[in-house]
């Protein structure tokens, strides 16, 4: 018996939980102009359980933390991770040259700003 109990011990850590998944993180991002405004797409990894938690959007703010747009994401992705996701029609104000991407989630809230650079 302390055999089983010592494995399945072990196993936790291992194994997802329901609600045991951390704040979404973005890999990566992409600003793509195209007229007057731009296409954000962003690459992000959660451990998404559900729909009691899962990664459900994110915001592309000015530095100073001014929403330019927000991405909701309007199911789990529990099999598809990381995955990509873009938001088009954001008016990004001439001169800018960095934005801020922060993911969110239905348990944590919000993640851990991501930082992209404005090509020329």
């Amino acid at each position: 018996m302390r055999h089983v109990l010592f494995l399945t011990a072990l196993a936790l850590p291992i194994t997802p939980l329901p609600g045991l998944a951390d704040a979404p993180v973005i890999l990566g991002a992409t600003a793509v102009q195209s007229g007057a405004t731009h296409t954000i797409s962003v690459t992000l990894r959660h451990g998404d359980t559900g729909w009691a938690h899962y990664a459900d959007g994110w915001s592309v703010q000015l530095p100073d933390g001014t929403e330019l747009g927000y991405r909701t994401l309007h199911h789990p992705h529990v099999e598809e991770q990381p995955f990509t996701r873009s938001l088009g029609g954001v008016n990004i104000p001439e001169g800018t040259k960095r934005l801020v991407l922060v993911p969110h989630d239905s348990v944590h809230g919000w993640g851990d700003p991501f930082e992209i650079t404005l090509g020329n």
